[in-house]
């Protein structure tokens, strides 16, 4: 029999069995029972409560492969501790050929062992729902007292060692800054080009973006209130912000909100982090700026231009540069060798990332052949204590490369060409009118886009060159735009050079 083992632990605070314990009691048991632990899956500090773990998932899907024929668990409770759940994923395994096992409770395959399993999950089920009271309960007289319950410390404090948010003297200007330059006029998009100018970063240590502020902007924790779900404690965290300065901001994001034409940028930049300057190499930003009439233009600008800093490119029309590389990138799909040559550049990767399971596959291959060699001989009546011990050691072999291949393609599937061409042929069906659409085939393929006065070079996301699009053969060029720019281009590129594609799959 072979079995994979399933742990899970639900958080450091728990005074559970560890996770370590739990695949020492397994693999004990494995052990006395005769059984081949194949691989592992392991869900730290997730609750059972839900189905929404990442490895209890993998191994479900993995139990169609038919690798492995029990899931060997510490205690039933680890597998789930939703009744329906139980029952629900038992039924996915048993389809499959795979049972659970525990590896602490000994429940008979009879009518009483099923009533047994049946009252160990509905007492985790309980154990679960009271656990979670007592939590609950324990987290609301934390907020009455101001302690932390957990999760992320927003920027401007810290904890402190009573479990208190308290102010943080370094980044606690930063945080009354975005408020204050936001409640005066500035829009987002400049407050964090600025920051990020000054080297400043996130409580993540990260660069700031336009995403993170809406949280900033609106988290009342800035005025001191804290609220744990219906529980709101005013001045139960020391403030940053002023009350009328955060008033302010919340106006604005109204107002914003109800006239969303007036605010910058709202549009999707589909080429941000792709698209550089090819005079600097400073990556092109996206931009907005209203016509005489009154009508919203989108383009891209070089950073080191919008600045001021040197460099002397012009902007370029948003539209027109991604209605370029959406088309180019389209005219690769539906190519046929060149979609088969990536698929080949795809299997060369598989075969180099992993050159153990072609040699294990040779080894078992050979060792099978002894084996059969050694039964021919015995067959015909040869047969000493020197052939009972080779027989013996070959088969021993087989067993442990059997295993090993298994514990290879459990770990990484192996795709094979088909798979690879039906990925990349569901491209060709993409919807270009559609925005998602359009980002996950520039995020797939597109690799970087390099704008010069005069051409345009594209990278691919696989290997072997670089594409260059030249002014000559691009009707109503917009590269030397000074100003978001109304021109129309035609699908009559010349293109030259190869191309280099890492499909990500």
């Amino acid at each position: 029999m072979k079995a994979v083992i399933y742990a899970r632990y639900s958080s450091d605070s728990q005074r559970e069995e560890s996770i370590e314990g739990q695949l020492r009691e397994c693999k004990e048991y494995a052990e006395r029972n005769g059984i081949t632990v194949l691989s592992t899956y392991i869900d730290r500090a997730l609750s059972a409560k839900t189905d929404n773990r990442p490895d209890f998932q993998r191994m479900i899907k993995d139990s169609a492969k038919g690798l492995f024929d029990i899931v060997l668990v510490w205690k039933l409770d680890r597998f789930a501790r939703n009744r329906y759940d139980s029952a629900h994923y038992k039924a996915i395994l048993k389809k499959n050929g795979v049972k659970v096992v525990s590896a602490k409770e000994a429940i008979a395959e009879d009518s009483t062992g099923i009533l047994l399993e049946s009252l160990l999950e509905g007492y985790a089920e309980f154990y679960s729902v009271e656990l979670s009271e007592k939590i609950h309960r324990g987290q609301k007289e934390n907020a009455l007292k101001g302690l932390n319950n957990g999760g992320g410390i927003p920027l401007g404090y810290v904890l402190g060692s009573d479990k208190r948010l308290a102010v943080d003297p370094v980044t606690a200007p930063v945080v009354l800054e975005i408020f204050t330059r936001y409640a005066e006029g500035e829009t987002v998009r400049a407050i964090v080009e600025s920051l990020n100018e000054r080297g400043l970063q996130t409580k993540r240590n990260k660069p700031y973006n336009m995403n993170s502020f809406n949280a900033i902007l609106k988290n009342r924790k800035y005025i001191g209130e804290y609220k744990y779900q219906d529980v709101v404690i005013p001045g139960g965290v020391p403030a940053i912000v002023p009350q009328e300065l955060f008033d302010r901001v919340q106006k604005r994001i109204e107002k914003n909100k109800r006239a969303p034409a007036m605010s910058k940028a709202n549009e999707v930049f589909l080429l941000t982090t792709k698209l550089f300057c090819g005079k600097c190499g400073r990556l092109m930003v996206g931009e907005s700026g209203t016509s005489h009439t009154g009508k919203k233009h989108y383009y891209y600008k070089c950073g080191s231009a919008k600045r001021k800093t040197g460099c002397t490119k012009k902007a370029v029309k948003k539209d027109w540069i991604e209605n370029l590389v959406i088309e180019r990138t389209r005219q690769i799909l539906f190519d046929d060798k060149t979609l088969d040559a990536i698929a080949d550049m795809v299997l060369d990767v598989q075969t180099r990332e992993n050159t153990s399971l072609p040699v294990l596959k040779e080894q078992l291959a050979q060792t099978e052949h002894g084996i059969q060699n050694i039964l021919n001989a015995i067959q015909q009546g040869i047969f000493t204590p020197s052939t009972k011990q080779r027989l013996e050691e070959l088969e021993e072999t087989k067993e442990r490369l059997t295993v090993s291949i298994l514990q290879e393609e459990l770990q990484k599937p192996h795709l094979s060409k088909e798979q690879i061409l039906f990925f990349l042929h569901r491209f060709r069906a993409i919807d270009t009118t559609n925005e998602e659409h359009r980002q996950r085939l520039i995020d797939s393929f597109v690799n970087a886009v390099y704008v010069y006065d005069d051409k345009i070079i594209l990278t691919f996301n696989y290997q072997d060159g670089t594409e260059t699009i030249t002014l000559d053969d691009i009707s109503g060029s917009d590269l030397g735009a000074s100003a978001p720019p109304d021109g129309h281009y035609t699908n009559t590129y010349f293109f030259k050079g190869g191309f280099a594609v890492r499909v990500w799959l």
